[in-house]
This record gives C-alpha cells, structure tokens and sequence, in this order.
C-alpha cells in the first residue's frame, strides 16, 4: 500500500467519516431502551442496525488489509453465505448498546485509516464482485446513509440533505445493470438518462442529453428510492419512459438479493 490514496479517495474517506459522525450523534446519547426502537426495516431496532455497520465495517476492513483472509471467509461461509446477514444480526443482540457503539468507533476508524493508504489501482475483494477503491468506499457511503435513515425515522427526525448524496446517487446509477441481474432480468438497451437536484440546487446529471428516457427529481428523493427507503408512491420523481419506469420499480443500490422494498407512507 501507498503511504497515502489519492485525492479522490481522501475525499470519499472524508465523507464516509462524516456520514458516520451524523449518525454517531444520533445514537450516542439514547439510553439503553431507545436503542431496541424498531426501525422501518423489518425485525430490526436501532442496535441491530448499528451492529449491522459494525460488523461489515470489520469484513470491510479485513477485505482492505488482508484480501487472501476475506477472500478465504467468503469460501467457510459456503452455502451459509445467504444466512450469514441474520447470523451476525442475532449474534449481535447479545452485546450492550454502549458496547456496540464503543466497537463500531473502533471499527470504523481502523476502517478509514487502512482506506487512506490504498493503492488506488487496487481491486477490493467483497461478497459480490471485487470493486476499485472508490467504489468500494462509496458502497460503505451508501450502506452507512441508508441504514443511518431507518435510524432517521425510527426516532422520528429530520435528516437535512448534503453533498455527500452525490455519491449515493453515483452508485445508484451505476448499479441499473446490478438491478437486472439480480432478479434474473435482461436489461434493455435504451439508455436512461438522470437529472437531479443536489441539495445547493445544483444540477446533478448521468447518462445521454439526448435519451428520451428520463428520470427527474431532487437527489434526495432518488436515493431513497435506489436505496429502498421509500416506496416510490412516496416520492416526487418523474420518471419519462418505459426503461426508466421498469427501472425505477426495481432500482437496487446495494448488494445482496432483491430487496423487498418498503410499503407506502401515504
């Protein structure tokens, strides 16, 4: 490993650390019962979904500094791959909130510090396909954000939209083609093409200018939706185009199988 990664990756180490303080601040102060609040995901409370980062913080951190061992847990892990999420959630129930807190600090710092020393050229094994770097701190980004927003709404507050929705976004688009074949679908050809709002206003757009399917809406709204924390009925996005309609009812962020999704508000 280099002694430090490149600007971009300093950036993108820089955001997950942040989005991680946000939801830090969150739970620091709620006392043990308000730690076994349910959250919108189903069967979880907020220590599970704090044990949730902790524990893929650890596999993220050995995947970074020693890729043969995370390579050779993947293969134990055999056939039990599937179960290994809900193993790791049970186990965690037997630890106290403030030593679940105590263990994702720890976690997470020894995380970021192994992450500003990649070599940027790297491939970093994981439980899909291995990823460049800065997709693979972006996937952390994301993970972190979206289990940070059922936390969010589990105590009932507000999370202001910021610059590091960019990245969610990023990763959301990257993964239409993720989404198909997941579910076992072809994907079609006909491009799609993103504009949203970033939370300055700003203009944050992917794909072809001249694609006559589109999907429009502020950045917020639109990884809620990839990210399936909302259900779209949900959500004030306008969405033009059959590729971008099929899309954005099957539209899945983040690794595994396909999510089921999450009922509507209203």
């Amino acid at each position: 490993m280099s002694e430090s990664g490149t600007p971009l990756l300093n950036g993108l180490v820089d955001d997950l650390t942040a989005e991680s303080a946000d939801l830090d601040a969150r739970v620091a102060r709620l006392d043990d019962d308000a730690w076994l609040t349910p959250t919108p995901a189903a069967g979880w409370d907020i220590r599970d979904t704090i044990n949730h980062l902790r524990f893929f913080d650890r596999d993220a951190l050995l995947a970074v500094t020693d890729p043969d061992g995370f390579t050779a847990l993947v293969a134990a892990l055999g056939a039990e791959a599937g179960q290994y999420v809900e193993r790791l959630t049970v186990e965690g129930r037997a630890t106290p909130p403030a030593e679940v807190l105590a263990a994702w600090r720890t976690g997470r710092e020894a995380l970021a510090a192994a992450l500003r020393g990649i070599d940027p050229g790297v491939r970093v094994p994981w439980f899909g396909p291995p990823m460049s770097p800065a997709s693979f701190i972006t996937a952390r980004l994301m993970e972190t954000w979206a289990h940070g927003q059922d936390v969010v709404d589990a105590l009932g507050q507000d999370r202001p939209a910021t610059g590091r929705l960019r990245s969610v976004a990023e990763i959301g688009v990257r993964a239409r083609p993720f989404s198909y074949a997941v579910r076992g679908l072809p994907m079609p050809e006909r491009p799609v093409r993103v504009e949203l709002t970033g939370p300055d206003g700003e203009p944050w757009t992917w794909g072809q200018e001249d694609a006559a399917d589109v999907v429009r809406g502020t950045a917020l709204d639109f990884c809620l939706l990839v990210t399936q924390r909302r259900h779209r009925d949900d959500l004030d996005l306008q969405v033009t185009g059959s590729a971008a309609e099929e899309w954005m009812g099957i539209a899945q962020a983040f690794a595994g199988p396909p999510g089921a999704g999450r009922e509507p508000l209203r």
